[in-house]
């Protein structure tokens, strides 16, 4: 009899707790959708991107990128290397950003490179890599 009584008081306690938790819970943020692994490519990776941004903000100039995988793998570790020159072809500084996430197959992202404002800046270039290798790189008239 004792342990029969003891079993329902035991019973009654874990309702009581499981209930109780969930009423006193808010409720739960909907999850945010999981990015799928994909492997990384090794060796030469493809991107297109479309023609840089240049605008001269206060004492700088900011270059927009806006690049797009055109990879079958992931590329980790993205990297772009702004090169400023003057008219008689002297290198003058520029900017490098990497991207910190891999950038999927069909994914945009948008790099921005800010140099300081100097008055020889004539004309620049842009060299871009990745943790595993070159990049193969083409200009696009638009991303679709």
């Amino acid at each position: 009899m004792k342990r029969a009584t003891l079993a329902m008081l035991v019973a009654v306690a874990v309702c009581f707790s499981v209930t109780g938790s969930s009423f006193a819970q808010a409720p739960a943020a909907p999850a945010a959708p999981k990015k799928k692994y994909v492997a990384p490519v090794k060796g030469v990776a493809e991107i297109g991107y479309l023609k840089p941004v240049v605008k001269v903000v206060k004492d700088e100039v900011v270059t927009t990128i806006k690049i797009k995988n055109m990879s079958l793998g992931a590329i980790a570790g993205l990297r772009v290397d702004e090169f400023w020159y003057d008219k008689a072809g002297g290198m003058l500084p520029g900017d490098s950003q990497r991207l910190r996430q891999p950038l999927n197959p069909g994914e945009v992202a948008s790099i921005e490179l800010r140099t300081p404002k100097n008055p020889k800046m004539d004309r620049n270039s842009y060299q871009f890599s990745h943790a595993n290798g070159q990049i193969k790189a083409k200009v696009l008239t638009k991303l679709e």
